[in-house]
């Protein structure tokens, strides 16, 4: 009896001191971090899984057979994997010579883009010349202001340049044999800083050059250096986030663009085009009335264009991710 009441005692005093309160406040604290993680991990999944279910179920379905959407069981992961969507895809869309020449057309304008925006942006940051803020304020309008409102006029200022073919004043555009389409509209208001979001790349830019140090142009111009070769020769070489940041975003504005290649382009064959053509494409030539069968097909050449999108993103997302930092762009 006396043994327990003396350890009955030390508990007492154990639980009364503040090596106690120490211990539960530890312990309370990692409970609670502990309910806290799996509460933030529970929402990140959700999330994450609300984002990439479209992708997930167009990863799924395009390997689907036509058995597998009469099973009630299916619903993710196909019992009979098939390889033939992917190849009607490939076939209806010529895929190969289709992707070639969107790659062409979207890399061309996005150097083009890369070129004269930052240029702009960088004139725009450095120079202070009468009316810079209201030409920044337009530019900025550009951006707020949706393209259809002034599709009309943009028709009519260009439908001189859409003789067909649309490279008719150089002759046929070719590379490597085969032949390229070409728009001279295009490149009008590419090169003169209107262009497919040109915008927003003068802003990144713009908000890139500004947050460069001074001192860095000032040494340039101590050494002798003008304008034009302290942009071309110590801005640039510093604005690789930025520069890789614009490149991703024209190239994939151009790469999915159906407004501007079906509005200033004739007879254009690009992956944004050739989808939306694929399923009654493939409904005529394979005889096909079943939607859900056309969908699978679709599906497939959906896969097919996201594809090189996502490999350019992920070989150059550290750069993005860097540019966007540094621009100031939220949200």
């Amino acid at each position: 009896m006396t043994q327990l009441k003396s350890r009955i005692e030390s508990v007492q005093a154990w639980t009364q001191s503040s090596t106690f309160d120490n211990t539960v406040q530890k312990w309370t604290g990692r409970v609670k971090n502990f309910i806290l993680g799996v509460c933030i991990a529970i929402i990140v999944v959700g999330v994450c899984y609300i984002i990439i279910s479209p992708i997930i179920g167009v990863l799924s379905r395009s390997f689907m057979s036509s058995q597998d959407l009469a099973n009630p069981l299916v619903f993710l992961i196909p019992q009979n994997f098939t390889l033939e969507n992917m190849m009607f895809a490939l076939r209806h869309m010529n895929f190969l010579n289709t992707l070639f020449q969107t790659l062409v057309f979207s890399l061309g304008f996005s150097v083009i883009h890369i070129l004269i925006t930052s240029m702009v942006g960088y004139g725009f940051a450095r120079c202070k010349f009468p009316g810079v803020n209201i030409l920044f304020a337009l530019v900025i309008f550009t951006i707020v202001v949706p393209v259809h409102t002034y599709m009309v006029p943009m028709f009519l200022n260009f439908r001189f340049f859409m003789g067909q073919p649309d490279w008719n004043l150089l002759g046929p555009a070719t590379l490597f044999g085969r032949a390229m389409p070409w728009s001279w509209s295009f490149l009008l208001i590419s090169v003169t800083g209107v262009g497919l979001r040109s915008g927003l790349y003068i802003y990144i830019f713009r908000q890139f050059f500004r947050g460069l140090p001074k001192e860095i142009e000032e040494a340039a111009f101590i050494d002798g250096a003008g304008p034009f070769y302290t942009y071309s020769r110590v801005m640039i070489p510093n604005a690789v986030p930025a520069i890789v940041t614009v490149f991703l975003f024209s190239f994939v504005w151009h790469y999915n663009d159906n407004f501007y290649s079906s509005l200033l382009i004739t007879g254009n064959r690009f992956m944004s085009t050739m989808i939306q053509a694929l399923g009654p494409t493939f409904n005529v030539m394979e005889d096909v009335n079943n939607p859900l069968v056309t969908e699978l097909v679709v599906f497939s050449g959906v896969l097919l264009v996201i594809a090189p999108v996502l490999i350019i993103y992920l070989v150059l997302q550290r750069y993005f991710i860097e540019g966007l930092e540094r621009s100031g762009i939220v949200g």
